[in-house]
């Protein structure tokens, strides 16, 4: 062998040793960064065995903890003989063993059951994301703002769901998918807790930029007394809004002629002055005027930021705006909305605007469209539906109807017997109305909103309590559910 031969035999060695040393180390680094992943994922496990509310941020549950939660629920939903099932059972749980939450829920029993159901499923459905699992629960936080969440109240609600796991699965739930329950949502309560603490400013700061941006000087009056230093206090209300308008329509020949004492008119434009306004004139200089679905929501738009606070009654605005959207043929880029709703806002409340009113105005059209997301598409497959329902009902079919919903009804709440005293043809006819309002919601849902509206104004005498309207519907539910397999309907 000569001299050449054996120095690439020692190079080649060398380098099979210095290749294996490399392998060593990653496979030493890459087990270490496993052991500290899951050392990191044990601690926010343990972490969650409670619920913490002093902070909201992203969570890493370990993948088998998860998995096996997963599989518990999706054995659950499947020993059910539906969803709708799964729903019930999981609202009859949490009402019979809390008494004390039984005031939060104001909504009809079925379609609750099925807001649980559907919200339970999406929180562990995410729970493998910790971006996406952030992001759903604080959509649904969003929706709890006007429900007070404590503490408390959430150890109820988390020991109410593992005690009906352990009950309904048996030897299934085992102590890895009780730990994933119990992080799940201790997690979510903390959040529920957080997210209506410190979005409050938020609200806070919606509400009051929202008056200013359409003029209300009378409930800008009672804010800024609440709100503002004594000694800040020597502008009027009127004067504030003013200085607000007059800084958004600066450079205009109007405000110039006020400022030197002009009494000539040089420019007839139309500055404008409110939202609506100045939304529509934002729309047509982006190239936005043609959208015709952005004044569907805009004639919705006022409701729903006015009701920012009120869960129940934001969804229902939600829900109206999606069924006036169903009729738009055309294409809908929600993020539009937001680009023209913010140039807006920014118009019109130059003097106070800034960062945080970035930040709330943006969080709160976030959500919102989340909302309408998730209802897309649905209404004109429920119109069908329901519409092959009505038709397909025989006489016998429309007469078990009628009387069975006032059967459910009374069943559910026996008091409601006191106000349905007049004689079976007007019971009947009162049922034949409930399907008709209900076809023509999807049809004309504007008008059907001022005509139940008209309808309750004129029922006002009544006195009807309100805890009744939630049985009459769940009633209703249930009779059109025993007649149908199509859930849509």
């Amino acid at each position: 062998m000569t001299m050449g031969e054996e120095i690439q035999e020692e190079t080649e060695l060398v380098d099979e040793e210095e290749g294996e040393g490399e392998q060593v180390r990653g496979g030493q680094e890459k087990a270490a960064e496993e052991e500290a992943g899951d050392t990191e994922q044990s601690a926010v496990v343990a972490k969650l065995r409670e619920v913490q509310d002093k902070e909201f941020v992203e969570v890493r549950l370990p993948a088998d903890v998860v998995e096996e939660a997963q599989q518990v629920w999706m054995a659950f939903i499947n020993s059910a003989s539906s969803r709708e099932a799964a729903g019930e059972a999981i609202y009859a749980a949490l009402f019979d063993s809390a008494p004390s939450l039984q005031s939060l829920f104001k909504t009809a029993r079925s379609v609750m059951a099925m807001r649980f159901m559907n919200g339970l499923n999406s929180i562990i459905t995410a729970a493998a994301s910790p971006s996406a699992l952030k992001v759903q629960v604080e959509t649904l936080g969003f929706q709890h703002l006007d429900l007070e969440v404590t503490v408390p109240r959430v150890v109820i609600f988390r020991d109410a769901i593992i005690d009906l796991f352990m009950m309904e699965m048996g030897t299934r739930f085992t102590e890895k998918a009780k730990l994933g329950f119990l992080a799940i949502l201790n997690y979510v309560g903390g959040a529920y807790i957080y997210i209506r603490r410190e979005y409050a400013v938020r609200i806070r700061i919606i509400n009051k930029s929202w008056k200013i941006a359409n003029n209300k000087t009378a409930d800008l009056a009672e804010s800024e007394e609440n709100e503002t230093k004594e000694e800040e206090c020597m502008e009027t209300p009127e004067e504030a809004v003013q200085e607000n308008l007059r800084e958004a329509a600066r450079g205009t020949e109007v405000q110039a002629a006020k400022a030197s004492g002009e009494a000539k008119n040089k420019n007839n434009m139309k500055v404008p002055t409110t939202f609506n306004e100045m939304f529509m004139f934002n729309g047509a200089v982006m190239g936005f005027g043609q959208n015709a679905w952005m004044h569907m929501i805009l004639d919705q738009f006022d409701d729903i930021v006015t009701n920012v606070a009120n869960s129940y009654r934001l969804q229902e605005e939600c829900d109206v705006c999606s069924l006036v959207m169903a009729k738009y043929k055309g294409t809908i880029n929600l993020s539009e909305f937001k680009a023209v709703m913010l140039a807006s806002l920014r118009s019109l409340v130059p003097k106070d605007w800034d960062g945080d009113h970035e930040v709330a105005w943006g969080w709160l059209w976030e959500n919102v469209e989340r909302m309408l997301n998730k209802l897309m598409g649905k209404p004109q497959v429920q119109e069908k539906a329901l519409e092959r329902l009505i038709m397909s009902l025989t006489e016998d079919s429309v007469n078990y109807l009628r009387r069975e919903v006032y059967k459910r009804f009374f069943a559910l709440a026996p008091a409601g017997q006191d106000y349905f005293k007049q004689s079976t043809t007007r019971l009947y006819w009162i049922a034949d109305k409930v399907v008709e309002m209900t076809v023509d919601m999807y049809r004309e849902p504007r008008k059907m909103v001022e005509d139940i509206s008209a309808l309750g104004l004129r029922h006002v005498g009544y006195a009807i309590p309100t805890e009744f309207f939630a049985p009459f519907v769940s009633g209703a539910v249930e009779v059109v559910r025993s007649m149908t397999t199509d859930e849509n309907a």
